[in-house]
């Protein structure tokens, strides 16, 4: 039996009429300099709000919604980033940020070396925390100062820390964008992170080079006095990162693993007595305040949660109208005819949608599980190659405009440092030549021309996947059927 679907004035263009609403929202939030998951939440509710006066039968968008929110995938993101968001506010309270600063600063390296040192500190930094605008803002404060009086160039300088913190949001297991890009197409951690890195790590070679050649060139100045507790202690953190990595790796699931992250942080932290069993919870002294790290870390990722839960929402009606069916059926017949075009197709679509919106995790949320899950099911791409595909490509051109977050960060982050020290700031137009970002394209158009790196689904995934477009289709017919057989 097939799945009724859900009908709209307009006809199967009627469908995307949410997803319109939804777009000119977070366009019109980043023109103005607004944008992030919190404002973004305002266009969903008006996407959804405004949507269902275009469905010719409101039940069925309002159980299509419904369906959206409790899909099985978006529920892992929200899992996820719950703990995710816990184990970056620990290692930042961990200390990390000051052992990475004593490293850096007992080498004595000056000029190029500082400028690459910085780069590798953000990498780490990125990696562990898996925010980038968390990276920026705790390492540009006080590297971007050290890095100018120790004789760095201070425009490479500058992008070496935002490179860095981009590897980490491209790599990470606890990254908001691995999460979801794994999840919407079906993939383990493992296979992820496992296929991702050599994409990453070689783009991250290029960039260590291109900064190796040009980040020095400064005058060495007697250093002030920086305002910053430097330790090595802090360094013994990245034993909990090197938990989840294992424990991802092995196949063990995400929210285990960040469990185990997550608990292992905490017990580092308070060996190495950053950290003290108040901070980590007690009875706040008045209503509203924080009760501590867990609260605070979950606070930090409500807004990408809610988000998740509208674009999830939205998504579904796109689905069920069937604009997506006649979409892929164009792509496939037009566009995609071979799995390399299928792949550049992936690719390119993913960097025009992340182009325009503020946030590059929505841009995932919108193309994962439509658009990139069946046209690399369609050539019998591995889960982990499709994941792969459209996460490398939302850090690469989504790192070089000055409208979005992340780089709007850098640039604030950047200037108040220089503010502050009465020293030099970069233009915000130079995150255009941001390294790692371009090296990170050509890697990837590479591997997409050449077939290097790519992966196909393996019997028991191709069967799997098979299975589960079977029971979605049953489960669906179900739900839609389930309110008819209530009333006879």
């Amino acid at each position: 039996m097939k799945a009724k679907r859900l009908e709209m004035h307009g006809g199967v263009y009627g469908g995307l009429i949410p997803m319109g609403i939804l777009l000119v929202g977070l366009i019109w939030l980043s023109v103005a300099g607004m944008g992030g998951t919190t404002p973004f939440w305002a266009a969903g509710w008006a996407a959804l709000a405004l949507g269902i006066l275009f469905a010719k039968d409101k039940f069925h968008y309002c159980e299509a919604v419904i369906r959206g929110i409790s899909d099985r995938n978006g529920m892992i993101i929200v899992c996820a980033a719950l703990f995710a968001g816990v184990f970056g506010v620990l290692m930042v309270a961990g200390g990390l940020v000051e052992g990475l600063l004593w490293f850096g600063f007992s080498t004595g390296a000056q000029g190029v070396a500082f400028t690459l040192i910085a780069f590798v500190a953000a990498m780490i930094f990125s990696t562990g925390t898996g925010d980038s605008t968390g990276t920026i803002l705790a390492l540009a404060p006080v590297l971007y100062p050290a890095g100018f009086y120790l004789g760095a160039d201070p425009t490479m300088l500058a992008l070496a820390i935002l490179s860095g913190a981009v590897f980490g949001d491209n790599l990470a297991p606890i990254s908001d964008t691995t999460i979801v890009s794994a999840s919407t197409q079906g993939a383990t951690m493992k296979d992820v992170v496992r296929t991702r890195f050599p994409l990453a790590i070689i783009a991250a070679g290029i960039t260590f080079i291109v900064l190796a050649i040009f980040g020095g060139g400064g005058k060495v100045q007697t250093l002030p006095e920086m305002d910053a507790v430097m330790g090595p202690s802090g360094l013994f953190m990245l034993v909990a990162l090197v938990v989840v990595l294992i424990s991802s790796l092995s196949g063990r699931h995400i929210i285990e693993s960040l469990i185990w992250g997550n608990l292992s942080a905490m017990t580092i932290g308070l060996l190495t007595k950053h950290i003290s069993f108040q901070n980590i919870f007690h009875i706040p002294s008045a209503r509203g305040t924080s009760t501590g790290i867990i609260q605070d870390g979950i606070t930090d990722v409500t807004g990408v949660i809610v988000f998740v839960l509208l674009v999830l929402a939205i998504t579904q009606i796109l689905i069920e109208s069937g604009i997506m069916d006649k979409l892929l059926n164009w792509t496939l017949t037009v566009v995609a005819k071979t799995v390399r075009r299928a792949e550049l197709a992936i690719i390119f679509t993913t960097i025009l949608v992340s182009i325009p919106i503020s946030a590059n995790t929505p841009a995932l949320l919108l193309v994962g599980p439509t658009f990139v899950k069946k046209v690399g099911e369609k050539f019998k791409l591995s889960p982990a190659r499709r994941a792969n595909l459209m996460d490398c490509a939302v850090c690469t051109i989504f790192y070089t405009m000055p409208w979005h977050i992340a780089v709007v960060v850098w640039y604030s982050t950047i200037s108040s440092a220089a503010v502050e020290w009465g020293i030099f700031a970069p233009s915000i137009a130079s995150a255009f030549i941001n390294p790692y970002s371009w090296a990170l394209l050509a890697v990837l158009l590479f591997s997409a021309f050449t077939g290097w790196n790519r992966k196909y689904a393996t019997d028991a995934e191709l069967a799997a996947i098979e299975e589960a477009t079977k029971n979605e289709r049953q489960e669906l017919v179900q739900k839609e059927s389930a309110p008819e057989l209530q009333s006879i």
